[in-house]
């Protein structure tokens, strides 16, 4: 497949808008590192905006930074670093999980709402997206928000991008908040409670004034891939504690003392607790290198462990929490058994699920992305029409038909 590179916003309109004269499906590219998430695309050509870096504007006692779409995550990140500052909502590599190559970029960490642990107490990433600049569909540049967010119809606007995986328009700018890094940080390891037991502790633990930023739970069957393999003592349910250094060791002792009445406890230092904390956030468990089918289902969290039970019954799957249960990461031993996790989730009080990781052939036929109602597919279809009415941008990554 030929790839177009365009080094300016003129050029990515130029491409789109001749793209949409001749009709021509375009797969739109950041660096790549998740072209395996979705329905594989009939596109004859793609357009990355790989070429379309750099920060253009930070001010870090704003807290806000602006940076073109194809700029590497791992400058932003460096960039703030070097500020002691950080994207809050800690998003995910998708790399290791997906074997795949290139380099994350800024615009396809928002094009995905790409959002790790500490979205139970950040927020997502498009809850930090404040503006875009972008191509639509017919080749229009496109302006919306900004430093400081002031009216509805913007906002609205902006986080209708978040989480679009190019299918209504082509990032090109975007602009978000960011934050100080804390001074240090604590992980509290409760060990051997089962899957249940564990949505209870965590339950407990968000319902203190300690300020947890991470709660997950790691079943016996994938703690060894976590840490090193350091964490001992079979299942382990792990809750993060980020700020000062006398602040965090005041509310690790209360939270240690309310654990210890479930289970045994130890605690993390602030090296142990960040790598393990980024192998939940990039799902090392499941990162094998294999192509066994891999969901991110996000329901109640007091339904999540019912949720793995329930499938345990009819098939063979492999599990485990983050979000304090709400976010569960299925392996399948085989197929995805999509209707059946659909089925579950549904008779559990609803939620969604998306096939993250599946052969090209596996993600043909299955809906990757949760299938919506009628009516709110149809409201889809009025935005795709309105955003993309020649429907070349990615079409039908998402959802068949739109």
């Amino acid at each position: 497949m030929a790839v177009q590179y365009p080094e300016t916003e003129d050029d990515v309109a130029r491409l789109i808008a001749s793209a949409h004269a001749d009709g021509s499906p375009v797969e739109i590219l950041g660096g790549g590192t998740k072209s395996a998430l979705g329905k594989p695309l009939q596109a004859a050509s793609a357009l990355s905006v790989a070429k379309l870096t750099g920060i253009t504007n930070y001010d870090p006692s704003e807290l806000v930074m602006a940076a073109r779409a194809g700029t590497p995550l791992a400058e932003i990140e460096a960039a703030l670093a070097a500020n002691n500052q950080m994207l809050t909502f800690e998003p995910m590599d998708y790399r290791p999980l997906l074997a795949a190559e290139g380099e994350p970029t800024i615009g396809g960490v928002f094009a995905g709402n790409i959002s790790g642990p500490r979205r139970i107490s950040a927020g997502a990433a498009r809850d930090n997206l404040l503006g875009v600049r972008l191509v639509n569909g017919s080749g229009e540049i496109v302006k919306s928000g900004g430093r400081v967010m002031k009216n509805v119809t913007g906002l609205d606007l902006v986080k209708l991008m978040a989480g679009s995986w190019g299918t209504l328009g082509v990032l090109c700018e975007v602009i978000f908040k960011v934050l100080p890094r804390p001074e240090t940080e604590a992980t509290i390891v409760v060990s051997g409670l089962n899957d249940a037991e564990a949505a209870e502790a965590m339950a407990a633990a968000l319902a203190m004034s300690v300020e947890v930023s991470g709660a997950a739970h790691l079943p016996e069957s994938v703690i060894h891939t976590v840490a090193d393999g350091e964490i001992k003592g079979g299942s382990a349910t792990v809750l993060r504690l980020e700020g000062l250094a006398p602040s965090v060791e005041v509310r690790t002792g209360k939270l240690e003392a309310e654990m210890g009445r479930r289970g045994t406890v130890t605690v993390l230092d602030a090296q142990t607790s960040n790598g393990l904390w980024r192998d939940i956030r990039d799902v090392k468990p499941f990162a094998d290198g294999g192509s066994r089918p891999v969901w991110r289902v996000s329901v109640a969290p007091s339904a999540g462990h019912q949720l793995v039970a329930a499938l345990r019954l009819k098939t063979g799957v492999d599990a485990f929490y983050d979000w304090q249960g709400g976010l569960v990461w299925l392996r399948m031993e085989a197929d995805p058994d999509a209707a059946l996790v659909r089925q579950y989730i549904k008779a559990l009080g609803g939620g969604h699920a998306t096939l993250v990781r599946a052969d090209a052939a596996t993600r043909a036929a299955t809906d990757v992305f949760e299938p919506q109602p009628p009516v709110l597919a149809a409201l889809s279809r009025r935005i795709k029409q309105q955003f993309d009415p020649g429907g070349v941008l990615n079409p039908g990554r998402v959802w068949a038909g739109i």
